[in-house]
């Protein structure tokens, strides 16, 4: 995950001595060719430790950007859908093996995120939950039911999901005859089976007409192997409804940011015509638009999107598919434009939005709408709000526009550049495990139960957005993780782009061991002479 890193903190001040140094001088001081063979003697030390499979393969992908291999087939999507309170989001934890949706036992508890990378067996899809739907006493609310079928309309399967206990509803046979239509396999699972003696519950379910069911509990796992199984038997080998972007097209932009702040003026400004419908109603775009605009000499594919609310469980009908149409455009882009309303105080809303943007790994730069109707009093004193209310996000640029006006408009281009280059970059291994050596030895870890970790190796394992491995000796502290993410972005120049950086701390090997792995190697070595 993306760490807080824009600025210095306590942390720096109490045990890095501030966190000053001569360390660009001193990078500077070394040259390509022994940084290279620096790195090449580090990493033939590591042989003395414990290392996995997967270790050896991001160490084996030294220098390779797996970002140049193209993928010219999507995954398959699976959308996961039942009526609320029939635990959907436990049976999407147990899939991914992690907690990601989050679990409430009320009904129509729904998600920030609605979008998630899944794997059962060695086979990748995509699995969407389309949310709960509520019914009232007149059943499921007809609008409602037709933006269902909108999101389950771009998967190749769905998985339904009934409470086997309660046995069949009113909610359950509406959304049968919904998944009718649409004509996708279908795979059933019957939740909330804990235990074999709860099975005969399953039998009733038959009469859905959606094919056998399958007992299932996904507080516990049981049954889900089976049903994945079969899910796989159903699932194509690449969506079919679903197109991977072609490369070397246009970069791709998504427009985001709170309802009526602006985004369709903007777009409408950069397109010059009036492209999306603008009012001042909040919502007014519930769709996705795509717009391919020529700026600064280059076609761009612009993304306008419905803006997102509060919280998609607050959200009813149209307004959560259009928070679903949301995220799949911030999936599509490479980079967000985050609009900002400078004419209403950043909201908690506002920082969640950002938040949104830099988790899901995409460049970033945040334009402040308005800016033209301040005064200059006004102007300084916003400038400082934003310094202290968004210094975790110091390193995107900001762009002061007016979305109505087309004022400032030149100086979008710039900052999306600048945040696309930082995002695509790579560091060549040498010279990154030079700025690892120099920042260390400068700037110790503070000892950890009379222990010191230290960085054995770093390799960054791909970009866009930047993502770096570090082999170390112990867990590294949270400050100090954010002390190497800021040094980084300073002297590497990353504007506009997240960084990840995770740890694999290693053991290392017994002294028997090292020197059998040696004796080996050195076998092996005078066969081939």
């Amino acid at each position: 995950m993306a760490e807080n890193d824009a600025t210095r903190d306590d942390y720096e001040d109490k045990y890095l001595g501030g966190g000053e140094d001569d360390l660009t001088e001193r990078l500077a001081d070394i040259d390509d060719e022994t940084a290279e063979a620096r790195a090449q003697a580090l990493l033939e030390g590591l042989d003395d430790y414990d290392l996995d499979e997967e270790d050896r393969a991001l160490l084996g992908a030294w220098g390779f950007d797996f970002d140049e291999e193209n993928e010219q087939f999507a995954d398959p999507v699976v959308a996961i859908v039942g009526r609320p309170n029939v635990g959907k989001s436990t049976i999407i934890n147990r899939i991914l093996g992690r907690r990601e949706a989050v679990v409430e036992d009320k009904p129509g508890v729904t998600r920030d995120r609605v979008s998630y990378k899944a794997e059962w067996v060695g086979k990748r899809f995509t699995l969407v939950d389309t949310g709960g739907w509520e019914s009232d006493a007149r059943g499921i609310d007809a609008q409602v039911a037709d933006q269902a079928e909108i999101a389950v309309e771009q998967a190749d399967v769905v998985i339904l999901v009934v409470d086997a206990r309660v046995g069949i509803t009113a909610s359950d046979e509406q959304i049968v005859r919904m998944l009718r239509r649409v004509k996708k396999p279908i795979i059933l699972m019957a939740n909330k089976i804990d235990d074999s003696h709860l099975e005969p519950e399953i039998y009733g379910l038959w009469s859905l007409g959606m094919g056998q069911p399958f007992p299932v509990s996904g507080l516990h796992g049981r049954g889900l192997a089976d049903a994945l199984d079969e899910l796989l038997e159903v699932m194509p080998e690449h969506s079919q409804y679903t197109q991977p972007e072609a490369p070397g097209g246009p970069r791709r932009v998504a427009l985001i940011g709170r309802p009526n702040v602006g985004k369709s003026s903007l777009l409408n400004k950069l397109a010059g015509s009036e492209r999306a419908v603008v009012n001042d109603l909040a919502g007014t775009t519930r769709d996705p638009i795509d717009e391919v605009i020529e700026l600064g000499g280059y076609p761009w594919r612009f993304i306008d999107t419905a803006g997102i609310r509060r919280r998609q469980h607050m959200a009813k009908g149209a307004e959560f598919y259009s928070s679903l149409r949301t995220q799949t455009a911030l999936e599509r882009s490479e980079v967000a434009v985050v609009l900002l309303d400078v004419s209403e105080p950043l909201s908690e809303q506002d920082v969640r939005i950002i938040q949104t943007t830099i988790d899901s790994g995409r460049a970033m730069v945040l334009a402040f709408n308005k800016w033209d109707t301040l005064d200059e009093e006004r102007r300084d004193m916003l400038e400082r709000e934003i310094d202290r209310d968004l210094a975790h996000v110091k390193w995107a640029p900001r762009v002061n526009i007016s979305a109505k006006t087309g004022w400032h408009k030149d100086k979008l281009v710039p900052a999306l550049e600048r945040s696309l280059e930082s995002w695509d970059s790579r560091i060549p291994t040498g010279r990154l495990n030079a700025f690892l050596g120099e920042l260390a030895a400068a700037h110790p870890h503070p000892l950890r139960g009379g222990k010191q970790p230290r960085i054995l190796f770093g390799t960054q394992v791909s970009s866009r957005p930047p993502k770096f491995v570090l082999f170390t000796t112990g867990f590294l502290d949270p400050g100090y993780r954010r002390f190497i993410t800021r040094r980084l972005r300073e002297t590497f120049e990353f504007t506009g782009t997240p960084i990840e950086i995770s740890m694999r701390v290693r053991e290392r090997r017994s002294l028997g061991d090292r020197q059998g792995s040696k004796a080996k190697k050195g076998g092996k070595g005078s066969r081939k002479r």
